[in-house]
């Protein structure tokens, strides 16, 4: 098993807002012992009776772990279903996972966050579809599928991110965002908004410096695009050994703009030292690639009326039907082994947390956006922007830089490449960094 998680790990690339925090990990016995009987009517499960079963929750992210503690209280005080939640330690999920399941007493709900996971532990996952958890949920876009089709696990929050556009400047540019629909409409706004920034006060888009401290979101997030429109093409189910690099002319479409229509000379970002965020809340560009993670700063500056997140489009065919780019690690799943009352009670746990008042309170307070029916009121202006994308039947940008192999040193050959096309240089040397660097670093994290 270790091997195996490690073989599969190496493929995976985790996003580090996720994450960090710290917590503890518990060794008492309140779970239930699971069964081959129980594995072969859990198949049929969907949530039913849940008399003498308890839940084992074995939690992904330590920030949440004072919530959910006192969520399993009021939970079971409501109900008399006892509900245990462990937080693994930051960084320790895995290990703590693969310990938990070698005891009698398993979990019976844990995360399944990528196809790498899926691969290691779909065998203990019960297949989700037609339970009452599923057909709460207001997308499939972040379940995870066996090759079988299995729904191993399914998403319970998300992040998104796009183009970050200060709706107030675009204005006064003469500009909304009716106007921007496609990759073709952003050029010729931005375009424009740069040709006339002296006049205007500000300029279309912010820096795109290229030090530590920025280049993930261009080597990352928006590697993303063509990584995306390839990973649906070929139909992906694990990190390819080779990439084809088929979408690299979208890639180039947009870091051109970024580049061109900004007060920065593309020259000069290699050294870096710029700060994006800053200048977008001094008001000195409409748009800024980030997350929905820059609400909290950003709203010190502007009031949720002027902040908006469009896609980041960049040439795709069909693009105006695109959403944000929204991925998750943070997936549910539930142990096909535990006895048929547990999960059953497990179930009932899930589909009260994202029904009930209380339940949907909680998740949105600890997790952001969630893709439920019921789901609370989120005041990020961003999350609201993902939902209504999603509400109105676009597509999700899943987060396909999730199967960069050896992803710093991958990205760090990126940015060595992008630096010298700025500089002056060719393209051809960053298609060579994107796909033979690909090649390279999964024949290092695979040997």
């Amino acid at each position: 098993m270790k091997k195996k998680l490690i073989s599969a790990l190496l493929c995976v690339s985790m996003i580090a807002a996720t994450l960090v925090g710290c917590g503890n990990t518990s060794s008492d016995s309140n779970g239930s012992a699971g069964t081959d009987a129980g594995t072969e009517v859990a198949e049929e499960t969907t949530g039913g009776s849940s008399e003498g079963g308890q839940v084992y929750w074995l939690n992904f992210k330590p920030e949440a772990d004072e919530a959910l503690q006192q969520i399993a209280k009021d939970y079971t005080a409501e109900t008399g279903v006892t509900v245990k939640v462990v937080t693994a330690a930051s960084g320790n999920y895995e290990s703590t996972l693969t310990a938990e399941m070698d005891k009698s007493n398993a979990p019976t709900l844990f995360v399944v966050g990528n196809q790498a996971a899926v691969k290691t532990w779909g065998d203990y996952c019960l297949d989700l579809k037609g339970t009452d958890i599923y057909n709460e949920l207001t997308t499939d876009d972040f379940t995870l599928y066996d090759a079988d089709g299995k729904a191993c696990s399914i998403g319970y929050c998300y992040e998104s991110f796009g183009i970050i556009t200060n709706k107030k400047l675009l204005g006064e540019a003469g500009y909304s965002l009716d106007d921007i629909t496609d990759f073709a409409s952003l050029k010729a706004v931005a375009d424009d908004i740069h040709a006339r920034a002296d006049e205007l006060g500000f300029d279309a888009f912010t820096s795109s410096g290229m030090d530590d401290s920025s280049s993930w979101r261009f080597t990352g997030h928006l590697a993303n695009m063509p990584l995306y429109y390839e990973e649906k093409a070929d139909n992906w189910t694990e990190c390819p050994a080779e990439i084809k690099g088929t979408y690299l002319d979208l890639y180039k479409n947009i870091w051109d703009l970024y580049i061109t229509d900004s007060a920065v000379d593309p020259a000069s970002l290699a050294t870096g030292g710029y700060d994006a965020e800053a200048e977008f809340k001094n008001g000195e560009a409409v748009f800024y690639q980030n997350g929905t993670w820059e609400y909290g700063a950003l709203s010190e500056s502007w009031a949720d009326e002027d902040l908006a997140m469009i896609p980041i489009y960049c040439g795709a065919e069909g693009e105006e039907n695109a959403g944000l780019c929204s991925g998750t690690e943070n997936c549910w799943a539930v142990n096909k082994n535990a006895s048929e009352a547990d999960i059953n009670a497990t179930i009932d746990f899930m589909t009260w947390l994202v029904t009930s008042e209380k339940g949907t309170k909680m998740m949105s307070e600890q997790f952001g956006e969630i893709p439920y029916k019921n789901a609370a009121p989120n005041g990020n202006v961003f999350f609201q922007d993902s939902a209504k994308y999603i509400d109105e039947g676009k597509y999700v940008v899943d987060w396909a830089f999730n199967y960069t192999p050896n992803v710093n040193d991958w990205r760090a050959g990126l940015v060595a490449a992008l630096n010298q096309y700025d500089a002056g240089g060719s393209w051809d040397n960053v298609e060579t960094a994107f796909v033979a660097g690909w090649a390279t670093q999964y024949k290092l994290a695979n040997e």
